[in-house]
């Protein structure tokens, strides 16, 4: 059972997030959703609220659901469209928070490579900031799945995915023309790979324009 005083060092870590990832250009204006998993039996997530400018979050933003995606209250501000997705991630890893960022590369890149379902990544020290990843010669394959407003049947996909080819989401995924998802033990796990993962993202693009 989560606490009070627990409760507001969750919004108040997220908030702090969204200034951050709004700061870098990763979650300009209302774009992205973050969450953390308040306790895993049954699922609670907190997850930010549909529509808020995510450089401006205060605790006011932020929804606690259940397994279902629902607000857990009746006085909550309504979730995220993709709260789905955060419920899926969270059951199916051991995530303690997720992150989802709308960046230029990302967006750009997952467009770009969408006809080869993922890209691939090698030969960068920084993917040594991935968990469990101790060499550059490593070879992550961040997969993108196709932009739909279905959300409960992308959510679904995610969740076959996840059970048929768990080594294509060992770390995150791209949504094509839309973002990127990242996950972590914690928040501030989850932090550092979305913030590993956007420097690959723009190695990459900036590699392609050169």
């Amino acid at each position: 059972m989560t606490t009070p005083a627990e409760l507001i060092a969750c919004q108040d870590a997220l908030c702090e997030t969204g200034r951050m990832f709004h700061q870098r250009g990763w979650s300009l204006g209302t774009s992205s959703n973050y969450s953390v998993v308040l306790q895993q039996q049954p699922l609670q997530l907190l997850v930010t609220a549909s529509g808020k400018h995510k450089g401006r979050l205060t605790r006011n933003d932020f929804v606690q659901v259940g397994t279902d995606g629902k607000p857990l209250y009746e006085d909550q501000p309504k979730s995220s469209a993709e709260t789905l997705l955060h419920v899926a991630i969270a059951q199916e890893t051991t995530a303690g928070a997720i992150l989802h960022t709308h960046s230029v590369w990302a967006t750009v890149l997952s467009e770009q490579f969408f006809s080869e379902g993922a890209i691939k990544i090698t030969d960068y020290e920084m993917l040594k900031g991935l968990d469990n990843v101790t060499t550059h010669q490593h070879l992550e394959h961040l997969s993108i799945f196709d932009n739909t407003q279905d959300i409960a049947q992308l959510a679904t996909d995610l969740r076959d995915r996840f059970q048929q080819q768990p080594e294509q989401l060992a770390h995150g995924f791209l949504i094509r023309q839309h973002g990127l998802y990242t996950w972590g033990e914690t928040l501030d796990d989850a932090q550092r790979q979305i913030e590993v993962f956007e420097f690959l993202l723009e190695c990459i693009g900036l590699r392609g324009h050169s």
